[in-house]
């Protein structure tokens, strides 16, 4: 069960620069809008705003800044669509882009261009997908705790499986079951580093040819900086290697 995750590996990590993290403030902002829309401005009755409000903490999101948006989103008429993108990127790379969007035809002429411009392809629903699974993804801070103490809580709360690496625990779970498992964790006095659904390759595609690692890292980069795209996902099994 536990010890080297390889899901924790190929994920894309990068220190942010101050425009980068604004750009996921907004971003989250967009998820909080949504979920107050679906279930009101109360978290203890909103589920999903209580995921989403521990999803921008994770993100380093500040409280203020959290409940300033709560507060907005309750007057904000703005209508917005959870669109999946499925394609292929340079070097037969499987790609999914999850969109929260006010604008659906902007969205897909974005996504179309950069898969067109960096070497690859956008395609129809499902041409990827079969290719990963959907979990629910929870890496919290081990802090003073054993190994063998985050074990206990993850099956307690009823996860999946979990893995560690360098003081942090990796949890995975059923989509169905995040939100319990995270809500027991965090009742526990964990600290997450990212709560999230997310989807996970089953395959993953080794890139060596430097031009293809250059538009691969051009695409990222493009979908990173999109204000639709909320998060996407990949097969890569080097991502080390990208410029």
């Amino acid at each position: 069960m536990s010890g080297h995750s390889k899901w924790n590996n190929i994920k894309r990590k990068k220190e942010k620069t101050d425009a980068e993290r604004a750009k996921v403030f907004t971003k989250m902002g967009r998820e909080i809008a949504v979920a107050v829309r679906e279930g009101g401005a109360d978290p203890a009755v909103n589920g999903k705003l209580r995921d989403v409000i521990a999803k921008a903490k994770a993100a380093n999101v500040p409280n203020d800044n959290i409940e300033r948006i709560i507060k907005k989103s309750s007057g904000d008429k703005t209508q917005y669509e959870t669109i999946l993108y499925e394609g292929y990127g340079p070097g037969g790379v499987a790609v999914i882009v999850e969109t929260l969007t006010d604008n659906r035809n902007r969205t897909a002429s974005d996504m179309r261009h950069y898969f067109d411009k960096y070497g690859g392809n956008l395609g129809t629903t499902g041409c990827v997908s079969f290719m990963f699974t959907e979990k629910g993804v929870i890496e919290a801070e081990l802090e003073d705790r054993s190994e063998d103490a985050a074990m206990e809580d993850c099956f307690e709360a009823g996860g999946d499986d979990i893995n560690f690496e360098q003081g942090v625990a990796e949890i995975l779970t059923s989509p169905a079951e995040f939100r319990a498992v995270r809500e027991y964790f965090e009742s526990k006095g964990y600290v997450f580093r990212s709560a999230d659904v997310e989807f996970i390759p089953s395959t993953l595609v080794r890139v060596e040819e430097p031009l293809r690692l250059t538009q691969l890292s051009r695409l990222f980069e493009k979908l990173e900086e999109n204000d639709d795209v909320q998060n996407y996902w990949h097969n890569v099994d080097n991502p080390e290697d990208l410029p």
